[in-house]
This record gives C-alpha cells, structure tokens and sequence, in this order.
C-alpha cells in the first residue's frame, strides 16, 4: 500500500471513530458529513490496496503462463 493510502486509511479510520461519537452525542449533521468523508477516505484506501495488489500479481501470471509454454513446447 502506498503512502497515500496509508494515509487514507488513517485518516478514514479516524473520521469513523468521529462519526460514531458524534452519531451517540446526538450530532447527527456532523455524524453525517464525517461519515461520508471516512467512507470516500477507506474508499480510496481500498482502490490504492486493490491496485498494489494486481500490480504485484500482473508479473507472476506472465511468468506462469511463460512456464506452461515452455512445458508445451518441451512436451512436443
């Protein structure tokens, strides 16, 4: 995870927190806005993982699918 996303899901997390004590102390309009923004926070945070992750994956499907055809053409 990048360090934007890191960052996101800090500050996502924390806004999450904000909301639910506003939402018990009666603030609704501040629990609402501060949930909204923790949500496009972890939001953000999931896209960056999601992408980190199939960038990791992209070279490991290219080197498995080279071995299965050095193995098809070896088998020949």
């Amino acid at each position: 995870m990048s360090g934007l996303g890191r960052w996101s899901l800090g500050s996502g997390v924390g806004l999450l927190v904000v909301a639910v004590l506003c939402a018990v102390l009666n603030l609704i309009p501040v629990a609402v806005i501060t949930g909204i923004l923790a949500l496009i926070a972890l939001v953000m945070a999931g896209n960056d993982a999601i992408y980190n992750w199939l960038d990791r994956a992209g070279p490991r499907r290219r080197e498995a699918r080279a071995r299965r055809e050095d193995e098809g053409r070896q088998g020949r």
